[in-house]
């Protein structure tokens, strides 16, 4: 098969499309032609080298923590679900920007999801629901999310709202209607985070799905780093909070619990363009130049 393969850690130019080994399912996998597969910022931390040691990966190697296509082998004893089945899948060891991929974490896709939404739904699904466990968000309480228009941060949002949170919702203005739509009070990025949320009394946890900085008002704003938790921050150490990585415990379930919500418009996901599977180096400059982005997603 194909594959856009990071050759070296660097810019965009480092992916190339190049033929590599098919992937083989093991027990209890499944293996997908690949129909799309999602582009998000932690794609280009990785790329970059940023957060290589973090995640553990040495090129070469295929990018991509999410995918969604149709099922053309199963592993050994994998059950639930049968060739030819169309679903969505989470990759925590990566590989989906390739025509096939192998999954051990999977959800049916319903007819009603468009094939770019539901690439675009397992990666943001699951670091939205596993880090607001790791929050230990509850009803009443006050959450602060940081990059709010985010793949990440819009679900968040949403499933926030939806148990019961007061949620302040830091993003750029073309953001606002959307967010104040949902329920959520708007902050504009950029401001004082501190004078903005002034009169919004305690904030009892913070969610960082940007990596723009801010952390160490998030720090004092929470009293303290331990409700505070970022996605792709790489200072966050330096500070004692926890950089939330993608893992078979942090949600197991998320997409058992998004993708109806997503069947039946119950929540929405960031706009999405799509780009060639072979132009996923173009699609990296995209998401890296200046402006505002839709959620890329790479197509065969």
């Amino acid at each position: 098969m194909r594959a856009a393969v990071l050759t070296a850690f660097g810019g965009p130019d480092m992916l190339g499309w190049a033929d590599v080994d098919d992937p083989e399912p093991g027990p209890g996998e499944i293996r997908i032609q690949v129909r799309g597969a999602g582009v998000g910022p932690t794609d280009l931390h990785l790329r970059s080298g940023q957060l290589a040691g973090v995640f553990g990966i040495t090129p070469p190697v295929v990018l991509g923590f999410e995918a969604a296509g149709t099922v053309d082998a199963l592993g050994a004893g994998t059950t639930g679900v049968a060739v030819g089945d169309d679903v969505a899948v989470l990759l925590p060891a990566l590989g989906g920007y390739a025509e096939r991929a192998v999954a051990s974490v999977w959800v049916r896709k319903p007819a009603s999801v468009a094939w770019d939404a539901a690439a675009a739904l397992p990666a943001s699904a699951e670091a939205a629901v596993g880090v607001l466990r790791q929050l230990g968000a509850r009803d009443g309480e006050h959450l602060v999310v940081l990059g709010a228009g985010g793949s990440v941060g819009l679900i968040a949002v949403q499933l926030a709202l939806a148990a019961g949170l007061r949620v302040s919702a830091v993003a750029g203005d073309h953001d606002q209607e959307l967010l104040t739509s949902l329920g959520a009070t708007f902050v504009a990025k950029g401001a004082s985070l501190e004078a903005s949320l002034s009169s919004a009394g305690r904030v009892d946890a913070v969610l960082d799905a940007a990596g723009a900085g801010g952390l160490d008002a998030a720090v004092r704003l929470a009293g303290g780093p331990e409700r505070v938790v970022t996605l792709v921050d790489p200072t966050a150490a330096a500070l004692g909070v926890r950089l939330s990585q993608p893992g078979p415990d942090r949600a197991p379930d998320a997409l058992d619990v998004t993708m109806p919500m997503l069947a039946s418009g119950a929540l929405r996901l960031k706009p999405r363009t799509t780009v060639p599977l072979a132009e996923a180096s173009r699609a990296h400059a995209l998401l890296e130049s200046s402006g505002q982005h839709p959620k890329i997603v790479l197509t065969a």
